[in-house]
Order: C-alpha cells, then structure tokens, then sequence
C-alpha cells in the first residue's frame, strides 16, 4: 500500500513527537493537523489563539489531539516555532508525510487547521474558522 492510499492516521506511528519525546495517538476522539511555518504572519498571529483553544478544551476533559505539520526551511526554525506549542508535532524530516496529508486535503495556504476524527475521516478543513468563531468564548469541539 502507498503512503497517498493508507489511512493518514497510520502513517503517523512512530512519526511523532510532543515536547522532545516520541508520541502516539491513542484515545483521541479528534485530531487537528495544524500546517503553519514561524515565517508566516498570519500563523504567528493565529497560534497563541490555537494554543488558548487546545489548552481549554484540553482542561475541559477533551479527547483532542492536534499535530503540527511544519512548513518550515529547517530543523533549527522549526524548533524555535514549536517550542510555543503545547501539542503533537510530525518529525521535521518527514516532510514527504506531510506532503501526502497536505494533499489529501487539498491544503493551498497557511495557516490552515484541519479536523478528522479518530478514524481519520475528514470533520472539517475549516478549523481555523471554527476556532477563531469561538475564541474569547466558552469553547467546545463544535467544527460547523
């Protein structure tokens, strides 16, 4: 099976980290792949209002996962820009990973969140919009 026919949750194991530790999906009943780079305004400006959302939802007892997807040069900015977040992170060097799920879901610009479900099928590729709709409120796992 290739990398664009298997399911996209699956070509995650063992290609994760949280912090500097290896990291696995396990109970997640939704995760969003987050795809931004440190050089772009607008994800610069959109990640602290991601980071206050998964903090939130995350005390509230959700089983949310997000995975960061860089769009970075190298290895060195990538580090840099996720140090500023709280969730999961594909491995810099798996770029052709990210590639195969940007492509899956039509991914065209950044700062883009996009949601699946613990099976992998697509929630919504309108996360971003969703978050924004509910930042400074009360927040839920609600995607429309």
């Amino acid at each position: 099976m290739s990398q664009k026919d298997s399911n996209i949750l699956d070509l995650l194991k063992g290609n994760l980290v949280k912090g500097d530790k290896d990291f696995e999906l396990t109970d997640e009943e939704c995760i969003g792949f987050y795809f931004s780079a440190m050089w772009c305004p607008p994800c610069r400006g959109f990640t602290p209002k991601l980071v206050s959302f998964y903090n939130k939802v995350k005390c509230q007892g959700e089983k949310f996962e997000i995975i960061f997807m860089s769009g970075d040069f190298d290895e060195e900015t990538f580090h840099e820009y996720y140090a500023e977040m709280p969730w999961a992170a594909l491995k810099f060097d798996l770029s052709s990973i990210k590639d195969t799920i940007s492509e899956k879901f039509n991914i065209i610009g950044i700062p883009n969140l996009v949601i699946v479900d613990k099976a992998g099928n697509l929630i919504t590729t309108n996360g971003r919009g969703a978050v924004l709709k509910q930042f400074g409120e009360t927040v839920s796992l609600t995607w429309t």
